[in-house]
C-alpha cells in the first residue's frame, strides 16, 4: 500500500506562517541593503557583499549575517543584490573597488566569470573574499582548495553536504532490489549543482547502496521549479524510490507532486530551511542537511576584516549535519 504523506492543518499553518515572515524579511532586507549602507556606524571602515539576489531566502540569510558581524566589529557593510544577474554582478563588483571599500564578499552567480573579478580587486589592492560558493572550475578545484587571490572562502563543503545527503538515503532504499532515485539539480552555471550531485553518489557507494540514477531535471532553486520536475519524472516512470534535491526551497514543491501522485517515494533536501524544517516535523519531508546561511556571512566578514593576520584557514566552515524527524530540533534554520 502507498505510504501516502498527509497535510496536517498544522503544517498548513506553519508553512502560510513562515512564508509570510520569510517574505517580511526579504522585503525589509531588500529595502535596507539593496545597494546601499545597510548596517554599521557610518565612520568605519566599508566593506561590501555582492549577493546573488537577496529574492534568495539563503542569499538574504547570509547578508544578514554579514551586516551583523559589521556591526558589530563598528564597520559598514554595503550589500548589494545582483538579482541573479552575471553582468549585474560584474558591475557591482567594479562599483564597489571603485569605491575602495576595505573588503569584498562575492557569492559568485557564475564560479568561472568570478576570476576575473578576483583578479581586479587584487590590482586595486582590494581585499575579496567568496561565500557560499567556490571562485574557480568546481570540477578540477576542491572547496577547500581556495582561489588564489581570495582572502578565505567561507562556504559550507558542497560535495560533504551531498555525501551526507547519500549516507542519509541509503538507509531508506530498498535492499531487496536495485533502488531507483531522481536528482532535482539547482541552476546551470552554479558549482554546487555539480559537487552536490557527486558527493550524493560518494554518500551512497561508501554506504554500499545497490541504485540506480534513472532521471535528473534542473529545479532551478525554487519551489515551483522543483515541483514541476518532480511531476515530469513521476508521469514518466512513477516507480522512483528516492528523489535527491539539491535544495529544500526545491523539495517543498516535491513534496506537493510527491503527494499529488500518490508516490511513496522518500523526499531529501539540502539546506536546513525553516520551512523545510517544519515539513520534516510534520512527516511530509523525510531528511535535509543543516546549513547556516547567517554564520556564513559572519564568517566572511570576520575574514575580510581580519585579513592575514590571524593565521586563520582560508577555508573557513562549520558542521553540517543530516537530520530526520528524530533529530531535526538539532536544526535550527536561520533561512
Amino acid at each position: 500500500m502507498p505510504r501516502l504523506r498527509p497535510v496536517p492543518f498544522v503544517l498548513t499553518l506553519a508553512v502560510v506562517v513562515i512564508a509570510v515572515a520569510s517574505l517580511v524579511g526579504v522585503r525589509q532586507a531588500a529595502r535596507a541593503v539593496n545597494g546601499s549602507v545597510a548596517a554599521g556606524t557610518g565612520t568605519g571602515p566599508r566593506y561590501g557583499l555582492s549577493t546573488v539576489g537577496l529574492s534568495y531566502p539563503f542569499a538574504a540569510a547570509i547578508a544578514k549575517g554579514f551586516t551583523e558581524a559589521a556591526a558589530r566589529a563598528g564597520a559598514t557593510a554595503i550589500v548589494l543584490d545582483a538579482k541573479g544577474d552575471v553582468q549585474k554582478q560584474a558591475n557591482d563588483i567594479d562599483d564597489l573597488i571603485a569605491q575602495k571599500v576595505a573588503g569584498i564578499a562575492v557569492m559568485p552567480l557564475d564560479s568561472v566569470v568570478a576570476q576575473g573579478w578576483v583578479k581586479r580587486a587584487n590590482a586595486q589592492a582590494v581585499p575579496m573574499a567568496a561565500v557560499a560558493a567556490l571562485v574557480g572550475d568546481p570540477r578540477t578545484r576542491a572547496i577547500t582548495d581556495v582561489y588564489p587571490g581570495l582572502v578565505a572562502l567561507a562556504s559550507q563543503d558542497e560535495v560533504e553536504a551531498g555525501k551526507q545527503a547519500g549516507k542519509l538515503a541509503a538507509t531508506w532504499l530498498p535492499t531487496d532490489r536495485v533502488a531507483r532515485i531522481a536528482v532535482i539539480e539547482g541552476a546551470a552555471g552554479f558549482p554546487e549543482v555539480e559537487q552536490r550531485a557527486r558527493g550524493f553518489k560518494l554518500g551512497l557507494d561508501a554506504a554500499g547502496a545497490r541504485y540506480r540514477i534513472v532521471a535528473s531535471q534542473p529545479g532551478n532553486w525554487t519551489s515551483e521549479g522543483g515541483e514541476a520536475a518532480c511531476q515530469n519524472i513521476l508521469a514518466a516512470q512513477p516507480g522512483i524510490d528516492l528523489f535527491y534535491n539539491e535544495a529544500d526551497d526545491m523539495v517543498i514543491g516535491c513534496a506537493r507532486a510527491v503527494r499529488a501522485a500518490g508516490s511513496q517515494a522518500r523526499l531529501i533536501g539540502v539546506g536546513g530551511s525553516k520551512l523545510a524544517i517544519a515539513s520534516i516535523k510534520a512527516g511530509a519531508v523525510d531528511g535535509t542537511v543543516c546549513f547556516k546561511p547567517e554564520a556564513l556571512g559572519a564568517l566572511a566578514f570576520e575574514a575580510l576584516h581580519a585579513g592575514a593576520r590571524d593565521g586563520a584557514p582560508r577555508f573557513r566552515t562549520y558542521p553540517i549535519p543530516a537530520v530526520t524527524q528524530a533529530t531535526v530540533g538539532a536544526c535550527v534554520g536561520q533561512w
